[in-house]
Formats: C-alpha cells, sequence, structure tokens
C-alpha cells in the first residue's frame, strides 16, 4: 500500500464492541477475534512492518478497554518499541485523557483526537489545545463506511478547525472514491480511508483483494496528486 501512494498507515485494532465502527469494520474485528488475533499481535504486525519500513508512520485506532487490561505504560511502551508512532482511542474523551496523554509523551507518541460535526466551539479548542500529530475530523454524523458525505458542509467545518490550530487535519468517514478523495483533499491536509479497502477482504479470495487495495489506493491517489 505505502508503494502504491499511502502516506500514513492507520492500523485498527481488534474490539469486540466497536461502537465508532459501521458494519464493514465492525464485521472484521469479528473476523480478527474469531481467528484468534489480539492487541499484542496487531502490535507484533507494525514490528514486522518496521522490518522493511522505518519511515512510513503508523497509528493505532482502537478502544480504551483492551489498553486499560495491559497498562498504559506497558502497552504504550511496547508499541513505540514497535515502531508505533501515534494513538486514537475512540472513546477517551480529552477531558479524560491526561494520565494516558502524559504517558505517550514520555514516550514521544502522538495523541490523536476525534471531531465531529456536531463538536461545539469550545470543544474544538479543547481538542486542539491537547492534540498532537494530528486531528481527525469525522466528515458526517455516524459511524465508518458510512455513504453520505455532505462535502461543502465538512469542508466549511473543516476550515473552522483549521483556523484553531496549526496541527495537520485529517478527514475521514465516507471517502470511498476518486471525487470525494479529491473534494477533500481540497481543504484537509489528509484523506483517511477505511472502510472502502477492509470490504474487499470480506468478500474476495486474499489475493484479489490485495490486488483491488491496491487498485483503489492507485486511484485515490491520483486523485489526490491532481491538486498539487
Amino acid at each position: 500500500m505505502v508503494a502504491a501512494g499511502v502516506d500514513v498507515i492507520e492500523l485498527g485494532l481488534p474490539f469486540s464492541d466497536p461502537m465508532a465502527d459501521g458494519p464493514v469494520i465492525a464485521l472484521a474485528a469479528e473476523r480478527a477475534l474469531a481467528a484468534g488475533t489480539n492487541t499484542l499481535d496487531a502490535l507484533n504486525m507494525v514490528k514486522e512492518f518496521r522490518e522493511q519500513d522505518q519511515e512510513t508512520p503508523v497509528v493505532l485506532m482502537g478502544y480504551l478497554n483492551p489498553v486499560e487490561v495491559i497498562g498504559y505504560e506497558k502497552f504504550v511502551s511496547h508499541a513505540k518499541q514497535c515502531g508505533v508512532d501515534g494513538l486514537l482511542l475512540v472513546d477517551l474523551p480529552p477531558e479524560e485523557s491526561k494520565e494516558f496523554g502524559a504517558v505517550l509523551k514520555q514516550h514521544d507518541m502522538d495523541q490523536i483526537f476525534l471531531l465531529a460535526p456536531t463538536s461545539t466551539d469550545q470543544r474544538i479548542q479543547h481538542v486542539t489545545n491537547q492534540a498532537s500529530g494530528f486531528i481527525y475530523y469525522v466528515s458526517l454524523k455516524g459511524v465508518t463506511g458510512a455513504a453520505t458525505l455532505d462535502t461543502a458542509e465538512a469542508a466549511a467545518r473543516i476550515q473552522k478547525i483549521k483556523n484553531a490550530t496549526n496541527i495537520p487535519v485529517g478527514v475521514g468517514f465516507g471517502i470511498s472514491d476518486a471525487a470525494s478523495a479529491k473534494a477533500m483533499g481540497n481543504v484537509a491536509d489528509a484523506v483517511i480511508v477505511g472502510s472502502a479497502f477492509v470490504k474487499n477482504f470480506a468478500t474476495l479470495a486474499a489475493d484479489d483483494a490485495v490486488e483491488q487495495t491496491v487498485s483503489k489506493v492507485k486511484e485515490l491517489r491520483a486523485a489526490l496528486d491532481e491538486l498539487v
């Protein structure tokens, strides 16, 4: 995927109750858990990736419970050793993240937060004061993989966030093709795509899924490169 044009890899940690994820990602988590994959296995995937690539940033996206089970210090130190650059815990709001954020900072890892169409000015300020790496803007109300994206509304909200911070803003949820990627890439610093890739692995043989995913990456990369 990196060779096809991906700039940053977001790796989802499998969890049994992925409340922010739509059916595509939720079913992928179910398949991973059913196959015996756990949080430490995901970290080991990053470690293996780092044997081939030491440059491409890797961000973990997941939920608080598995991290608490392992322990903040143990989890973060191991993630750092494996080559993780940042972490987004969907259900850990900035108001409750001081302790975890301090551990991440000790290990020079970024703490990434979500902002949404419903975020108030106060919440935007709170997040921009605490976030590092980038801010993940949820482009629509709903879960990952939702189909309807109002690009004009999202563009206005992204610009509002960018006016409040120098931290890059990435936009995700609802981006699945060249047109939506290009529209969002015109106003955001990054576009984040998950479900459009993951769905291939639910319906296709592994080799075919990889081929389709790489093709989709190239399609999105070409669209974004037109903006340069």
